[in-house]
């Protein structure tokens, strides 16, 4: 019984998985577009990575500062996550110190906190912007 259990868990994993495919975006795919003035002080560029699909609700966006630039203050009804990827810059929110943030670091902002972030002024920042989806 127990084979026969093993037997139909393999099958049945088998044909989900043949369902399933993974999925490559050529680079070429992506779209690059320069941060709109009023989103952002300064020089930003952003690349959507992915954006949500009815089975996932999970987006990327890569930004780009150039030295000194940096968003509005803002706010994500669900939170965002911003995974540092190089340079040095600052996240502050509304009422709180500016803070540094440099490649490596990974920063969560709440639901609803109003927050900007950006480069500092002698030094370009990258990060992963990642909104949580309600």
């Amino acid at each position: 019984m127990k084979k026969l259990t093993a037997t139909i868990c393999a099958a049945l994993c088998i044909a989900a998985s043949a369902e399933e495919q993974i999925e490559i975006t050529p680079l070429d795919a992506r779209t690059t577009i320069r941060g709109p003035e009023q989103a952002y002080t300064g020089a930003a560029i952003a690349e959507v990575l992915f954006g949500a699909t009815a089975g996932s609700r999970l987006t990327a966006v890569e930004v780009t500062f150039e030295p000194g630039a940096h968003t509005a203050w803002h706010n994500h009804p669900a939170g965002q996550y911003l995974v540092v990827t190089s340079g040095v810059g600052w996240v502050q929110q509304r009422g709180g110190e500016k803070r540094e943030i440099r490649a490596g670091d990974v920063v969560w902002t709440p639901p609803g906190v109003a927050h900007w972030h950006g480069a500092t002024p002698n030094h370009a920042m990258s990060h992963l912007a990642e909104p949580v989806r309600p």
